[in-house]
């Protein structure tokens, strides 16, 4: 339902006209179909877990075809009989563990029987000084155990040496104290 035209010569803004052409559809632009915009990614949409990954690496053997078999006469040295498997390439497995410094070995074993003598524990405490030293120069193992006995060792010297202060202070004490009186 369409309003009259307005009376005069004015134009009224509300009085709506029949229109004069159809209405454009807003999915056609010249005609043609406006593609769809793109919108935001869910990161929850699921995913197809067998498509490639784009970021594995490439494995450059992919396609290769395997060495022909050698006979196992190659690898044994002449005059041996053939070996059952050839020999291990350097650099696979685990590598070996550096030999342990002897005297880090003995130093420790003095400082840690110094718990009961305290005599044997400076010999430890200078024996692991000197194990460290070696250590350094040889890059052989053992550095932890040669630091253990120098701080149980010196830990244990210095507590003898108190004690040993003690003892001489109770002794000099009762040498003073003492009555000279030289009668039994």
């Amino acid at each position: 339902m369409t309003n009259p035209p307005p009376p005069g010569n004015w134009s009224d803004p509300t009085w709506s006209a029949p229109p004069s052409s159809p209405t454009p559809d807003p999915t056609l632009v010249a005609g043609q179909p406006v593609p769809p915009q793109p919108g935001p990614v869910d990161p929850y949409a699921p995913t197809n877990p067998y498509a490639p990954n784009p970021y594995a690496p490439v494995d450059p053997y992919a396609g290769a075809q395997p060495p022909a078999a050698q006979p196992m006469a190659e690898y044994a040295p002449p005059g041996y009989a053939p070996a059952a498997y050839p020999q291990q390439y350097p650099g696979y497995g685990y590598p070996q563990p550096p030999k342990t410094n002897g005297l880090a070995i003995a130093a420790f074993v003095l400082a840690m029987i110094g718990f009961t003598s305290c005599i044997t524990a400076p010999i430890g405490a200078i024996l692991g000084h000197v194990a460290q030293k070696q250590i350094r120069l040889s890059g052989e193992g053992g550095a932890g155990m040669a630091k253990a006995a120098i701080i149980i060792g010196w830990i244990l010297t210095g507590f003898l040496v108190l004690v040993l202060a003690f003892y001489a202070a109770a002794i000099i004490y009762a040498i003073a104290t003492s009555n000279n009186s030289g009668s039994y």
